[in-house]
């Protein structure tokens, strides 16, 4: 009997022990997780007290109070420490993180479990130059992320940046700003709506409608980016360049600044504001300190005259600062553009070809080179160079040098010539006045009253000076003693009175300035 109660005994009481190891197992299992669990400890406060209005197991600490959350070091003047793991703080918030990191302060709520802290009033972000300040600051010191949402500025040795929205990722160390971001430093202030800057590469890339301003030009464009170590950007979208004098648009737009250096690619514009002239083409490059550029591919030169306008194409577009050399305290700025291969231009009064061309705004006059050929009301001009002066936006004359040669029409076999070795042309309301034929002089042309023809003059003369009215000559003065002979109009065969070196090349007249780009 005895020894049935003692082994029921022994049975109970392997039971109760087995009870209690479970128990204290979960215990120690429990406890042992909590403290693999960091927690936030507290260092340092002059004094504390539990407040059960706060809830239970809350301490209210009071003066020069300094909590730990691992590589965290949080100051303040007073605090809430809670049970789950967090506190409120209040006054002379500063927060340390590792030996980089400090972040300022009037009020402070912080989440020891998530790690996420939230800092109120006169708030101040510092990592080695940089401080950001705003009014309100999230940061997530797990994950080493900032950000803000009601306005605030960051200042660096260089730079001052204010914006709505703000993030920064200070593993990365990439900076994210939205929303009315402008930056300001000695160069140059841009405005944005989105802004990204890393601060190891130095590059900034931005987003949406974006100018940059500076005392060399404005830009503008609605992507882009900038390397602010090189000065090197690139813009794209919408992108132009203004500078003093001209205004370059294109696809996409690289700057240096350094070097003034600029060049864009497809549809590309560039305008000359105070010449008002407008040249287009497929790329382009801009040397700011000699102030020129050139544009090449689909090249296309728009200037105008009033109500007309001229229209030019060549292969290459150059145009280079040329200052007035008569008058060297001039500042103002004039430019010479030079058109090479294949040129071709149409204005209404006035069309022509050539394989290069120079036009200087200095004295209005377009140079043309290499086989040039002119077409002028009813006339045609070639020679082996040939010189067109514009005034008051009209033609005002030409000069011709070398196999100069001046043709119109009569009728559909019978040209008016004029031939010599330099040609001056006077023009009257655009209309060839007057022809001075300065060598070598030749002219053929069809006499008539005010009824019929009377006969063709063909003379010879080393110089002599024509005139013109309508296109028909009035009066001839002949310098020099002329060979001259007056053929009766039914005896002139047309194929006789045909000078030598004659070539009608009314085929090649652009008639149109869509014909130029044939």
């Amino acid at each position: 009997m005895k020894n049935n109660s003692f082994q029921r005994l022994k049975v109970l009481s392997f039971v109760f022990l087995g009870i209690l190891f479970l128990f204290f197992s979960d215990a120690i299992t429990a406890q042992s997780k909590k403290t693999k669990q960091k927690q936030i400890e507290l260092i340092h406060a002059n004094s504390f007290e539990y407040d059960k209005k706060l809830g239970e197991g809350a301490k209210r600490l009071i003066g020069d109070v300094t909590f730990k959350d691992s590589n965290v070091v949080m100051h303040c003047d007073s605090a809430y420490f809670f049970a789950n793991d967090s506190l409120n703080a209040f006054g002379s918030i500063h927060i340390q993180q590792g030996d980089s990191i400090n972040l300022y302060g009037n009020l402070l709520l912080y989440d020891g479990i998530t790690k996420k802290a939230e800092v109120h009033k006169n708030v101040r972000f510092i990592e080695k130059d940089m401080i950001l300040t705003t009014d309100f600051l999230n940061y997530d010191i797990k994950a080493s992320v900032a950000n803000y949402t009601n306005g605030g500025k960051i200042v660096d040795k260089e730079n001052t940046l204010t914006s709505n929205l703000g993030y920064y990722y200070s593993s990365g160390k990439e900076l994210v700003f939205e929303k009315n971001v402008k930056l300001v430093n000695a160069q140059y202030t841009m405005n944005c709506d989105t802004l990204h800057y890393n601060t190891i590469s130095k590059t900034a890339y931005f987003f949406g409608p974006t100018t940059i301003k500076s005392k060399e030009n404005s830009i503008y464009c609605e992507n882009g980016w900038y390397d602010t170590q090189s000065d090197f950007s690139q813009y794209n979208k919408n992108a132009y360049i203004i500078t003093k004098q001209q205004k370059m648009m294109g696809d996409s737009i690289f700057y240096d600044r350094k070097n003034s250096f600029g060049k864009a690619i497809q549809n590309v514009h560039i305008i000359d504001t105070v010449q008002n002239i407008n040249v287009s083409g497929d790329y382009s490059e801009y040397y700011g300190k000699q102030d020129s550029s050139f544009v090449t591919g689909h090249v296309l030169l728009m200037q105008s005259y009033g109500k007309d306008t001229l229209f030019l194409h060549s292969d290459t577009l150059k145009a280079v600062a040329e200052k007035n050399k008569n008058f060297p305290k001039d500042t103002s700025v004039s430019r010479k553009i030079f058109a090479f291969h294949h040129v071709r231009f149409f204005k209404s009064d006035i069309q022509g070809r050539c394989d290069s061309m120079v036009y200087s705004t200095t004295d209005s006059t377009m140079r043309f080179y290499n086989n040039p050929v002119l077409w002028s009301d009813k006339s045609q001009l070639t020679a082996d160079t040939i010189f067109v002066t514009i005034g008051n936006k009209q033609i005002k004359s030409l000069e011709m040098f070398s196999n100069s040669f001046i043709i119109s029409q009569e009728d559909s076999v019978r040209f008016n010539q004029v031939k010599g070795k330099h040609v001056l042309g006077t023009f009257v309301k655009n209309k060839l006045y007057k022809i001075h034929v300065k060598g070598n002089g030749q002219t053929i042309y069809y006499a008539k009253d005010t009824k019929k023809s009377i006969g063709v003059n063909k003379a010879d003369c080393s110089s002599m000076i024509i005139f013109m009215k309508d296109n028909k000559v009035t009066n001839i003065t002949f310098i020099t003693k002329p060979d001259a002979t007056l053929f009766p109009y039914k005896d002139a065969d047309p194929k006789d009175m045909i000078l030598r070196n004659f070539v009608w090349r009314i085929s090649e007249r652009p008639l149109s300035e869509q014909d130029i780009f044939k």
